[in-house]
């Protein structure tokens, strides 16, 4: 038996003990006596989306009717956070429901590795998913689940792209981290062309659609990720119009386009962050991004399946404000994409389950990416895998309206830099503290995050014990998932 089919049944195994109360949500009956009853999952990832940059998260520049309806009809998440500050391991955190540094996947693929200015050298960082991993598509189809993935993998390729992952039909899914434009011809490998001039968002939302019709008679995986809202910053012309002319018409202010990100334990030079939502052509991305969403949604009420279908919404990493164009603005978090700063990895994040979830209900406590795999199995009414999704924690109990899942922590590694003024870190949350830690000089960061959401006040010279306790977390957190940590030197000194 080869390793792959040795874990599967291994974790099957493990498994069983869980599977009454997994199908806890059909009383009386296992999975596999009420395939009807199966929920459709439909997973919106959005690239490079800020926790910002939807109007029920905030935004009075871009629009968004249509996100802002399904979280008029769903839970919306306040303290969502990504697995990672960059794109590749956040993604495989989803699929694995494991931290990224248990995977090995810690910075985007293939990243940067070492850059000019750097203190330490970067850590080893994981070209690919391992075939060894159990997705969450897998898990889905094995249950009788039809699964398709359509948009921006980057999570290997060649043999290790998501049909190899669980996912029978694919639009796109490879080893590309973003398109080398978004209007037809796209030069894509795995994407086929629609007609000159057609938008990217619009050809996957297009394959979605298709996706759905074949397959509404059946429980069907939807997993639309759009290579939106990454660079290159692109849009349609119609939409930049209307975006410049609103920018222009916004009331004159004193307030600076940029400011200097604020950081005491950071060594590069002065970093520059977008302090205003005003670009018209980002704008329109979003926008594009939105009629996507909306699109699908209807999809689902004409075929009548939409009080049968979960819809799942989020992003990979926080908005991109501090480098290449600079696109966005993510205050009140501080600083973006690469970062460990909240405005790094805190995401939107909106679940419609009808029936379960209250319409426009917020929840304030603190979920992560890893944190899908379980609940959808637990949606699914399917045996969870304690030995795949180690590091998921259900969400079900939030869903329907309960405030604790019994998890006290959050944990961050990325051992990296990622050219945008950021520097290889550590955090961790735990309730309202979250602590920062610098792999390059030791130094630490310690915040209250209820009272000081902008991460402007460093409280960790007035509460050196939690600095103690958190960090001594964070120490135990990389030894459990054999983090691999930067060193100091060519010669090979290990850093912390």
């Amino acid at each position: 038996m080869d390793r792959r089919k040795f874990l599967k049944y291994v974790t099957a195994s493990a498994s069983a003990a869980t599977l009454s109360s997994s199908c806890s949500l059909w009383p009386g009956k296992n999975a596999a006596e009420k395939p009807a009853g199966k929920p459709n999952f439909i997973f919106f990832l959005i690239d490079d989306l800020g926790w910002s940059d939807l109007e029920c998260y905030g935004s009075n520049f871009y629009e968004t009717p249509n996100i802002d309806k399904l979280a008029s009809k769903g839970m919306r998440f306040t303290d969502a956070y990504a697995a990672a500050p960059v794109c590749s391991p956040t993604r495989a955190s989803i699929m694995t429901g494991k931290y990224p540094a248990r995977i090995g996947i810690t910075d985007w693929i293939p990243g940067f590795g070492l850059v000019e200015g750097a203190k330490v050298v970067p850590a080893e960082n994981k070209q690919f998913l391992p075939l060894e991993e159990i997705t969450i598509a897998e898990s889905l189809q094995e249950a009788g689940y039809k699964t398709c993935f359509a948009g921006k993998w980057h999570l290997g390729g060649n043999s290790f792209e998501p049909e190899h992952q669980g996912f029978e039909m694919v639009a796109g899914g490879n080893s590309w981290g973003m398109p080398k434009t978004y209007f037809s011809p796209y030069g894509h490998p795995k994407l086929k062309d629609g007609p000159a001039g057609e938008y990217l968002t619009d050809n996957l939302t297009d394959r979605t659609i298709e996706f759905i019709h074949k397959n509404k008679s059946q429980p069907f995986l939807m997993f639309l990720s759009h290579f939106a809202v990454h660079i290159p910053i692109q849009a349609k012309e119609k939409y930049i119009a209307k975006y410049k002319a609103k920018a222009a018409a916004l009331p004159q202010t004193d307030k600076p386009r940029f400011e200097n990100v604020v950081s005491e334990i950071a060594t590069y030079k002065t970093t520059k962050v977008r302090q205003i939502q005003d670009d018209p052509v980002y704008a329109g991305m979003i926008q594009s991004v939105d009629d996507s969403i909306g699109r699908v949604m209807k999809t689902l009420e004409d075929l009548h399946i939409s009080e049968n279908t979960i819809i799942i919404l989020t992003s990979d990493n926080g908005g991109l404000s501090t480098a290449e164009g600079s696109p966005t603005s993510n205050l009140p978090l501080k600083a973006g994409k690469n970062w460990l700063y909240e405005g790094g990895i805190r995401v939107p994040a909106i679940i419609k389950w009808p029936g379960i979830t209250n319409p426009g209900s917020i929840c304030s406590t603190p979920i992560t990416s890893t944190d899908y795999y379980p609940t959808m199995l637990k949606m699914a009414g399917i045996a969870l895998k304690p030995l795949q999704h180690v590091d998921g924690v259900d969400i079900l109990p939030l869903l329907k309206g309960e405030k604790d899942i019994g998890r006290a922590d959050i944990f961050w590694h990325y051992p990296h830099y990622g050219k945008k003024g950021d520097f290889p870190a550590g955090a961790v949350r735990e309730g309202n503290w979250k602590l920062i830690e610098n792999y390059e000089n030791n130094l630490v960061e310690l915040y209250d995050i209820e009272r000081d959401l902008s991460e402007t006040k460093n409280l960790a010279a007035r509460h050196p014990e939690v600095v103690q306790r958190l960090r001594e977390k964070l120490r135990h957190f990389r030894k459990d998932t054999g983090a691999k940590m930067p060193t100091s030197d060519i010669n090979g000194d290990i850093v912390l």
